[in-house]
């Protein structure tokens, strides 16, 4: 118990090396050791786990057993990844593997992921990478968003007695935790409060709402054009009366459809009724077909996916969060796709439904570099939101700089 009265959490630590000299397994050392008031951190080794092959996947091995039950009796996971040629170590990506397929202890764990190497840009291209494999079906880890820990030049970084030794990184580690912290107590309440709270979500559209076109099949691919006859709706040059406008039906289309954003309506009743159609679906940022317009919430999502849309639906209806903002996994240098969800509420406050917007970033950002004449480098100092790494530019600005990055990173014993 801490000194509030409140249960330590119980982490358990992963370093993606079988190196017998590992910089990563020395962060976790360090984290684990300097930060015991706050949290629990048991190291795990998987230097005993075999190669995966499916033609001997068995979890009789007890070295992939023991994981799996430490994983799944954790409250949370860090995984320090080394980074070898842009990706994470084979070692770490067979291990992945072994509790992905017939045991799945990730499934609905938080993960933070840490990382030290030799090079200045750290493991970040690594870390991307292991988001990715991390979010994949199968394995269904529920990572931290952001605040990567990027730990560069580890041979200078670390004294002789595997302390860290700038003591900004350290501050940095330990905001990073904190945030983890908080991540892996919300996510925990989530799962345990999933017997009545997020359940409760109809994402099938059945309740019904004083705005619903009954007796049309939401599921008809011609729901618009079934619901608009049903319903007597204006078009074309038909005028309508906005708060602060007045607009033909024409005007909106026109408006909407030339949104630099995508734009998504769900009303109170979980029914998909509108996106603005201002691309081909195969050039979408969250492809939408024309024929789904009307479909119950459940019909346009994958199945994996249907809880987490209970849940994100549900904290927006009871009001426990206005607006939910989530980076798309696979982002990279030049694409930064950010999806928001925000709660819409009538003239009484009465929740009706969900505006949901898809953008990509990177070409704003890009636009700013431009004017400005700054760059952006990975440095693992600076304060980072999203993709970005950890300093005292923390109030957002790029860095700006005119050294150039290190360009590659190769696989080393020591990391």
């Amino acid at each position: 118990m801490t000194s509030e009265g409140f249960q330590m959490i119980k982490l358990v630590g992963i370093a993606g090396s079988i190196a017998e000299e590992s910089y990563n397994r020395t962060l976790l050392k360090f984290i684990a050791m300097q930060f015991n008031q706050e949290v629990d951190i048991e190291l795990l080794d998987i230097n005993d786990v075999p190669m995966f092959t499916q033609d001997d996947a068995t979890v009789d091995n007890h070295a992939i057993a023991f994981l799996s039950q430490k994983i799944q009796s954790a409250d949370g996971v860090i995984i320090a990844t080394p980074e070898h040629n842009h990706t994470v170590p084979a070692a770490l990506k067979s291990v992945i593997e072994w509790l992905s397929y017939k045991v799945h202890p990730f499934d609905g764990k938080p993960v933070m992921i840490v990382g030290a190497s030799y090079l200045t840009q750290g493991t970040s291209r690594a870390q991307l990478h292991l988001r990715q494999i991390l979010e994949a079906p199968g394995v269904n880890a529920v990572v931290l968003p952001g605040n990567e820990v990027l730990v560069a030049n580890a041979k200078q970084a670390f004294d002789d007695f595997g302390i860290l030794k700038d003591t900004d990184t350290v501050n940095f580690i330990h905001a990073v935790l904190r945030k983890f912290i908080t991540f892996v107590k919300v996510i925990n309440t989530l799962d345990k409060q999933e017997d009545t709270a997020y359940e409760s979500e109809n994402l099938d559209a059945t309740n019904g709402t004083d705005t619903t076109v009954s007796d049309v099949d939401m599921t008809a691919s011609d729901w618009l054009e079934q619901a608009a006859l049903k319903t007597n709706a204006v078009e074309g040059n038909a005028y309508v009366k906005l708060d602060r406008g007045l607009l033909t039906v024409n005007q909106l289309n026109y408006f909407l459809n030339t949104m630099p954003i995508e734009l998504t309506f769900a009303d109170d009743n979980n029914q998909f009724i509108y996106y603005n159609k201002n691309l081909a679906t195969e050039d979408m940022l969250a492809p939408r077909k024309p024929g789904q317009v009307g479909n119950p919430m459940s019909a346009v999502h994958p199945p994996r996916a249907v809880k987490h849309v209970k849940q994100v639906i549900h904290a927006l209806r009871e009001g426990k969060v206005a607006r939910i903002e989530m980076p798309v996994p696979g982002n990279g240098p030049k694409k930064h796709v950010m999806h928001y969800y925000q709660a819409m509420h009538d003239e009484t406050g009465q929740y009706r439904g969900v505006n949901e917007w898809v953008v990509d970033l990177w070409p704003i950002v890009a636009s700013y570099l431009r004017q400005t004449g700054k760059i952006l480098i990975d440095n693992p100092m600076s304060v980072k939101d999203a993709d970005t790494g950890a300093s005292e530019h923390a109030n957002d600005e790029p860095v700006t700089t005119n050294k150039a990055a290190d360009a590659d990173t190769g696989a080393s014993e020591h990391q």
